[in-house]
């Protein structure tokens, strides 16, 4: 009987034992559990955290910049002159017609005398330059008389444009320099001209000074009376490394200029040294190397080592 009790008492202790096991590993297992759940959930804050940005880049490349001043003008003939009779009388002919082509001492009219002891006699009336035939103004049989003009002749080899020049621009622009000329009858072509004259006087009212434009025209393409845009060329990089105005990032109170340059999967902030601006272009003098990838747009987005997705590869 004793033996019977003792074996009952020993599966007793058996089955306690197994028991406190039991939930000892229970609640091991629970605490594992809430531990993986806090941590994953801490994995994914901090993987959200540090979600790549989307942004576009350029390679820092090289290139040749000009420093451009813009103006606007109207083109004028090299020389425009209104031919008049020497004499009165009648319009007997003209001989020409808008458009042609003349030379100095060329008749391009006649008329016919009034004057006592010049009946009927024909008089000529001739072209003082030569150039094209820019108006006929009078009809066959028209009275004349030397305050009336007979036709308008214009030398439009070359033409000229006027333009104003800041005062503050003046030490930039010098005698000789290259200009680039656009009309909107030729929205795809380019014409060269020259700077040939700066008036050494500034305008007190407007603060400005007159300069002068000279362009070849053989082809006849410029007009009088065309409207012009005009770019001085005042200075020129060849080969040179340049970034875009979309990537510089200004700080200090618009004192310091930064971009932002790939490394890797991330950016870093970098301080670069500008030069010469042409259009959205900057010349870079410090702090970039040909081949370097820069941000040019996402940039407001970023910060020093922030992780970054390419979208775009923008190429110049």
């Amino acid at each position: 009987m004793r033996k019977l009790n003792f074996l009952k008492y020993r599966w007793q202790l058996i089955i306690h034992d197994r028991n406190k096991r039991l939930w000892t590993t229970l609640v091991l297992f629970s605490v594992i559990c809430l531990l993986s759940s806090v941590i994953g959930c801490s994995k994914r804050k901090n993987i959200v955290e540090e979600s790549a940005i989307p942004v576009s880049v350029m390679e820092v490349t090289k290139g040749d910049l000009e420093e451009t001043l813009f103006y606007v003008g109207d083109i004028k003939a090299q020389e425009q002159i209104e031919v008049y009779p020497r004499i009165s009388g009648k319009l007997l002919e003209n001989l020409v017609k808008e458009g042609q082509k003349i030379s100095k001492g060329d008749v391009i009219a006649y008329i016919d005398r009034d004057e006592i002891g010049f009946q009927f006699e024909k008089a000529p009336v001739t072209a003082p330059i030569k150039g094209i035939v820019g108006s006929v103004y009078l009809d066959k049989g028209t009275s004349l008389s030397p305050q009336i003009a007979v036709a308008k002749l214009v030398d439009m080899d070359v033409v000229k444009i006027r333009i104003n020049i800041m005062e503050m621009d003046l030490p930039k622009v010098k005698e000789g320099q290259l200009a680039k000329i656009s009309v909107d009858a030729y929205p795809n072509e380019l014409f060269k001209g020259f700077v040939e004259r700066i008036s050494p006087v500034v305008d007190i009212d407007s603060r400005t000074a007159r300069a002068e434009i000279e362009i070849a025209n053989p082809d006849y393409k410029l007009k009088p009376g065309m409207f012009a845009r005009v770019n001085i060329i005042v200075r020129e990089r060849k080969s040179v490394l340049f970034i875009l105005r979309d990537s510089i990032v200004r700080d200090d109170g618009e004192k310091l200029k930064y971009v932002f340059v790939v490394d890797g999967n991330g950016v870093s902030k970098r301080k670069v040294d500008l030069g010469l601006k042409e259009d959205l272009r900057f010349e870079v003098t410090n702090g970039l190397q040909e081949g370097d990838l820069v941000v040019i747009t996402g940039e407001e987005y970023l910060k020093d080592g922030s992780i970054i997705e390419i979208v775009d590869n923008y190429k110049e």
